[in-house]
């Protein structure tokens, strides 16, 4: 009898033949075919995958949560050291600080209940950073109403995350480009991303040591026209052209689109140019294996993992590594606790210091009073000795605009905001959403919410989810689904 036969009759032989084929469709390429969503009988499966409206508690989430949570405080308390004129770690206040801390730590269960949508991907980040503030104002070194500044995060988180995680609904699309439309558009943010590097190169074309940028940054000027093409360009267009790529299969085009973001590092001199392509590389590997709510909370664990490993190592071994000492610098220092040092700093800055009223966006600027001429990183610069460096939203928007009091409510439009994205992009795959908007939470992290929208072209990339056909990722003629269809047969063996 032949090998098919046998196997059909002997549920054992079956059952390995099944994992060997999960194996197969995983492993085999990963600009190949979208996952291993679909179920072995039938494709409802598969269209399933796309609907992110419907709630859906997973009890798996809650220790990957729990052990996030602890990686995040420890993590903070080792690199403390590095702000040490804002915190000053001291066990002696660890049970303060748990009190602070423990609480918001159940808001996480919001994230194993609500579904995924770019509002998860991104509230989980400000999670991190609220929870990382929480942690540290126990240690705080600054002078400032704490009590009223813990409420007013409290409140602003939850203002937040509310609509942000909540409103998912889908808004159907008046207009959709057509499957030849949208190819030719995937075909012009090539060529705008091309001009965009060619351009720049006759501006500044350096290949910099990461120790050196800051001081050959410091004297690059750009054209206005020229500085949003590269921010639009780096932040939004190529990430959502990878995601497309990745989605249809292009693996070549994807590769293309990678090394357009590497070639921008020689312009822009700025470490999230250099480290895109490995990052959207690390969400594409996450996406695969594990479940979109999942790849979000792996996506800062592993780093952060990583780097608090090596700190115990190194404290308790006495061995000593250059790179893993700058690992832990751009990781732990600088993507998770710089943002939660950041609300710190407003926080003490504005305690004795005018508010901006909004002055710090431009096209507000002329009908307010500002009390500012300098943009808020240049303030920032001569107040304290962090260098030229920009807050959240709930900084800027929130603390820096509106006071402590009043932060919820703005925190709350910016929330509402972020809801309108999420039923833009309601209906597309979830894996084209966390890789189309993989930058987008570090850039908000770090840069009022404004100026990501405007300037770093956030609200065009929500306009592009709107516009994206949804038919190209589940439609019976596309090549995800065409992969999906010939396969089933495979694995159903019956």
């Amino acid at each position: 009898m032949r090998a098919r036969g046998y196997l059909i009759q002997h549920r054992d032989l079956r059952l390995v033949a099944h994992i060997f084929l999960l194996f197969r469709m995983l492993f085999r390429g990963l600009f190949r075919h979208p996952g291993l969503k679909a179920s072995m009988n039938n494709l409802s499966a598969v269209n399933s995958e796309y609907a992110s409206t419907r709630p859906k508690f997973r009890p798996g989430l809650i220790p990957l949560l729990c052990l996030y949570i602890i990686t995040c405080c420890v993590s903070l308390a080792f690199v403390a050291t590095s702000y040490a004129d804002v915190i000053a770690f001291d066990s002696r206040h660890l049970f303060a600080a748990l009190l602070i801390a423990v609480p918001f730590g159940f808001v996480a269960l919001l994230f194993t209940v609500v579904p995924f949508s770019f509002g998860y991907f991104l509230g989980f980040y400000f999670y991190t950073m609220i929870l990382g503030y929480l942690w540290l104002i126990e240690f705080s070194r600054l002078s400032y109403d704490h009590p009223l500044a813990i409420i007013s995060i409290y409140l602003s988180a939850l203002a937040f995350l509310a609509p942000a995680l909540f409103i998912t609904s889908r808004i159907s699309p008046r207009f959709a480009l057509p499957a030849r439309a949208f190819e030719t558009l995937l075909s012009l943010i090539l060529v705008v991303a091309t001009a965009t590097v060619a351009v720049g190169a006759l501006y500044n074309f350096k290949f910099a040591n990461l120790d050196d940028i800051y001081k050959f940054r410091a004297g690059l000027e750009f054209p206005a026209l020229l500085r949003y093409s590269i921010g639009m360009t780096s932040g939004v267009l190529l990430p959502f052209a990878f995601a497309c790529f990745v989605e249809r299969g292009h693996r070549w085009r994807a590769a293309i689109v990678l090394l357009l973001i590497l070639l921008l590092y020689p312009i822009t001199l700025t470490k999230l140019t250099l480290f895109t392509p490995c990052w959207l590389l690390f969400l594409l590997v996450l996406s695969r294996l594990t479940e979109a709510r999942t790849s979000v909370i792996l996506s800062l664990l592993l780093p952060m993992l990583v780097g608090v490993a090596w700190m115990q190592v190194s404290q308790s071994a006495l061995v000593s590594s250059p790179l893993m000492q700058y690992y832990v610098g751009i990781i732990n220092a600088r993507m998770i606790a710089m943002p939660s040092v950041a609300l710190e700093v407003y926080n003490h800055f504005f305690s004795t210091h005018d508010l901006t009223h909004f002055c710090q966006i431009n096209v507000v600027k002329p009908f307010v009073n500002c009390p500012y001429s300098q943009p808020l990183s240049v303030v920032m610069n001569g107040a304290y000795s962090f260098g030229n460096f920009n807050a959240s939203l709930f900084a800027t928007e929130g603390i820096a605009s509106v006071g402590l009091a009043l932060a919820p409510l703005s925190v709350l439009v910016c929330g509402m905001v972020i809801a309108l994205s999420n039923r833009l992009s309601s209906g597309l795959p979830p894996r084209f959403v966390i890789l189309s908007a993989g930058v987008l939470p570090h850039i908000f992290l770090n840069v009022p919410f404004s100026t990501t929208l405007l300037s770093n072209g956030a609200a065009v990339l929500f306009l592009l989810w709107y516009v994206t056909p949804r038919d190209i990722f589940r439609g019976p003629s596309s090549p995800v689904m065409a992969e999906q269809q010939r396969r089933l047969p495979e694995m159903s063996m019956r």
